[in-house]
């Protein structure tokens, strides 16, 4: 089969698209046929290895995970013999962000892991960008618990985690201030924004409102900057560590003290959280925003465009084209 592979660390020019052996489905194992995956912040990060410190679980002098995707979609083509949630031929999509594997023509996941079955109406492509940053986004509006008649501010608001959080917390019934570039304030008005700061023109951190909750889905601010933003008990969250790592040492400081604080959850995925998803977008309270489409002889591209920063929600890479 087909597989994207990098057997060293760095740029997106040590991933390949070469032929390795098809898996084997273990006995509570899924063989899926990827249709779509998706190139993420993830597996730049990962394939980078970046920061230097990941090293340690991802492998010191050579990467332990040679085929990255942590995001697919695809049909189940074969079962173990203890599976008995899927069958062959079910449509499923899925997180696999550890093992990795999804930038593959085939990958086996077991039975119990983030995984479950596609909303009949969606398309492959469409729900292989359902869950890396939505994953973040969820565990952050799950963690602050975010509700009716909250004032939520989302920096970053056309990209993975930020396209979800608008979409997630505006579904709670909360107000959602979003920020972006000019060129995507229709965009984020679609998603269900109540109000759009363009950063281009205006410092969203001098804002005049005052927020319960503050995301920045893009790490570009700090605590510091953000938090005239806050009401007295708001709380900010940011999807990046922050200058010399202060945001996870602000989520413990800053709890202690009656007032503003910093939260820094570590996320978590399951098959309950792959049904939420699900849910979500067979009600259409969520719809996963795809900027552009890769073959997988393509993926270097798509690495490419992805660590310019200038993605707008994720970046779907097409491993079988619908109808193969």
């Amino acid at each position: 089969m087909k597989a994207a592979v990098h057997t060293r660390y760095g740029s997106p020019n040590v991933v390949t698209v070469t032929d390795v052996d098809e898996p084997t489905a273990e006995a509570n194992e899924l063989l899926v046929k990827v249709h779509a995956t998706t190139v993420n912040r993830t597996d730049c990060a990962t394939r980078a290895a970046v920061p230097f410190f990941a090293r340690l679980v991802t492998g010191l002098t050579k990467p332990r995970m040679t085929i990255l995707g942590s995001e697919y979609a695809g049909e189940v083509d074969a079962i173990g013999s203890r599976v008995t949630s899927f069958a062959v031929g079910d449509r499923v999509f899925g997180y696999c962000e550890g093992p990795f594997g999804a930038h593959a023509e085939y990958m086996t996941v077991p039975e119990d892991s983030s995984v479950t079955t596609m909303p009949a109406s969606c398309s492959f492509d469409e729900v292989a960008a359902a869950t890396e940053g939505s994953h973040y986004a969820l565990t952050w509006v799950r963690k602050t618990e975010i509700g009716s008649g909250q004032n939520v501010l989302v920096n970053g608001a056309t990209g993975a985690i930020g396209s979800a959080a608008l979409q997630l917390v505006k579904s709670l019934g909360a107000t959602v201030t979003a920020v972006c570039p000019t060129e995507s304030l229709d965009l984020v008005r679609g998603l269900g924004a109540d109000r759009v700061i363009d950063y281009t023109a205006d410092d969203f951190t001098q804002d005049d409102d005052r927020y319960d909750v503050v995301l920045d889905a893009v790490g570009k601010s700090t605590f510091g900057r953000c938090r005239r933003l806050l009401k007295p008990r708001g709380v900010y969250l940011s999807s990046e560590l922050g200058p010399f790592v202060q945001n996870p040492i602000l989520a413990i400081v800053t709890p202690l003290f009656r007032g503003r604080k910093v939260s820094f959850p570590i996320p978590q995925h399951d098959q309950e959280m792959m049904i939420y998803f699900r849910d979500m977008i067979e009600s259409g309270d969520f719809r996963p925003v795809v900027d552009r489409r890769y073959g997988l002889e393509q993926i270097v591209e798509a690495y490419d465009y992805v660590e310019t920063g200038q993605k707008i929600g994720n970046v779907v890479i097409d491993v079988v084209t619908e109808g193969e």
